[in-house]
């Protein structure tokens, strides 16, 4: 139908980038300056594979490029874990109506050291390594710090 509105599904993933020595990636969303998060994206179709979904938001969030056939690809972990919460309020809006809930499913990607992202302005403003306890620390979203404070179980 041309002119209907394209809701945002609420079907998400949330990528924990980190090396080996457990520092973590975190960039800086443009639309709340201080609310710090790991990579996040809702899927683009209901039928996106997560993994492809994993993939694209790293590479349009941070310029790193883990899809299919590259070096980075090996790095991309599915946690097999998932959270359900409240969307925000001030993103309902870009959900159907009478959607308020959001399933994420959690991602870590590793890799080889700590090097400097290519954000998108629109999205993200700065980024920052951290050692794990300190990201999950500065993380603004409470289900972001706990994946965080998950790596070392699934980065060994």
């Amino acid at each position: 139908m041309e002119g209907a509105p394209r809701w945002k599904i609420p079907e998400s993933v949330l990528v924990v980038i980190h090396t080996p020595a457990l520092e973590v990636l975190l960039i800086e969303r443009a639309d709340t300056p201080g609310f710090w998060q790991s990579v996040t994206g809702s899927k683009d179709s209901e039928d996106e594979p997560l993994v492809l979904t994993a993939a694209r938001e790293v590479f349009e969030e941070t310029g790193f490029d883990c899809r299919a056939g590259t070096p980075l690809a090996a790095g991309l972990r599915d946690w097999g874990l998932t959270n359900l919460y409240d969307i925000y309020p001030r993103y309902l809006a870009r959900y159907a109506p009478g959607v308020t809930r959001n399933t994420e499913h959690l991602f870590g990607l590793r890799v080889p050291e700590a090097a400097a992202p290519l954000l998108s302005p629109r999205e993200h403003t700065a980024w920052r390594w951290l050692p794990w306890r300190e990201a999950a620390d500065a993380c603004f979203s409470p289900s972001n710090a706990e994946a965080i404070l998950l790596l070392p179980q699934f980065a060994a």
